[in-house]
């Protein structure tokens, strides 16, 4: 396999949901990281240089987003995947800001019923989760499902936010 010789830019904001770690190379967003625990294990491996101004797109977006303006998101994405997890990803930006979906929808949505468990996969492999909401995807009750490593917290606070907003 090849190693990546992009240079990876990155920047830390604030939110109501803790730290986010915004990762950029030169083609687009790499990767949103909101467990400081990952982050720091991510960035003992990685050559990152730190440049808000690089990040500046997501910043301003992210920031958007968490006042309540923002409901999509326009970013060029530089993400690594499956061709099996970029269709799931691709399924996932369509659920409605503010909606939730389960895993067996988006099994039936990308034409592969029996996929449920892949799904949950790739939904947990997401690299850039809030711009690629798999907050908004439960079980098929309805219950929140091991979002970012089993911090439903963090899952629970996005959906909540997102409803408050559309009842505004």
């Amino acid at each position: 396999m090849e190693k990546n010789t992009k240079n990876l830019y990155f920047y830390k904001i604030n939110s109501i949901i803790g730290p986010i770690y915004i990762v950029k190379s030169s083609d687009g967003l790499r990767m949103i990281e909101l467990i400081e625990e990952e982050w720091i294990e991510f960035k003992e491996k990685q050559n990152l240089i730190e440049d808000k101004n690089i990040c500046m797109d997501v910043i301003i977006q992210l920031e958007e987003y968490f006042k309540g303006k923002r409901m999509e998101f326009d970013l060029a994405l530089d993400i690594e995947g499956t061709e099996f997890r970029k269709l799931v990803w691709n399924e996932l930006v369509k659920i409605p800001y503010g909606e939730l979906k389960s895993y067996s929808y988006i099994a039936k949505s990308i034409g592969n019923e029996k996929a449920v468990r892949a799904i949950g996969q790739a939904n947990r492999a997401n690299p850039i989760p809030i711009i690629i909401p798999c907050h908004r995807v439960t079980g098929k009750n309805g219950m929140l499902l091991g979002y970012a490593g089993n911090h439903t917290d963090i899952q629970e606070k996005l959906i909540n936010f997102e409803k408050r907003n559309i009842q505004k």
